[in-house]
């Protein structure tokens, strides 16, 4: 029998199941969220569950994408300073938060129903320093400072050249190329 559907689903709203009879596709739409029709399983709960968690994430990701290009958020270049920088930021939120739980007069409460409750300070202390042990283990995992070091050397080593061009390319040598270098460098340093 076929679909009562005004029109023909499109390939990916499409049901994927094959009828039973003729063991040709379904010519029906999916259900929103699903891959199948509400003949081949679309109307069973936890297909309904796992189509409504889909829709979700799917709208989230659409509302996250949108938000990101609001925001004009420039890609990462170097992936190891953004790591470093994102270390610095987490391990200020753990010292942060450490000054809120020292302040504190007691780590626990009583509720208004007598029970014993941990406070939130506390709570938000112990993820921060599981959160600073995941990233420094990151770091410490991938060799940043080492990594990070070797950068900074080739690019010295670049800039390096490029001064020994230019003063060449100036005709300027001797001591006097010497001395040029060592206030580049200097410099450099200072940087």
């Amino acid at each position: 029998m076929p679909p009562t559907n005004l029109t023909t689903p499109t390939p990916e709203r499409k049901c994927t199941a094959t009828a039973k009879r003729s063991g040709k596709p379904c010519l029906r739409w999916a259900l929103k969220g699903q891959k199948v029709c509400r003949v081949h399983g679309g109307r069973a709960p936890q297909a309904l569950a796992a189509a409504e968690r889909r829709i979700t994430e799917t709208k989230l990701m659409e509302d996250t994408e949108r938000a990101l290009a609001r925001l004009n958020v420039a890609p990462v270049d170097n992936p190891l300073t953004a790591l470093s920088q994102l270390a610095g930021q987490v391990l200020a939120w753990k010292d942060a938060l450490a000054d809120r739980v020292n302040d504190l007069n007691a780590v626990r409460f009583t509720d208004e129903k007598g029970a014993e409750q941990l406070r939130s300070e506390v709570a938000l202390y112990e993820r921060a320093m599981d959160r600073s042990v995941n990233v420094l283990g990151v770091i410490g995992r991938l060799k940043i400072d080492e990594r990070l070091a070797a950068i900074s050397e080739a690019q010295a080593k670049a800039v390096i050249a490029a001064i020994e061009a230019a003063l060449a390319h100036a005709g300027v040598t001797g001591r006097a190329a010497v001395e040029a270098k060592q206030i580049a460098a200097r410099h450099l340093r200072a940087v």
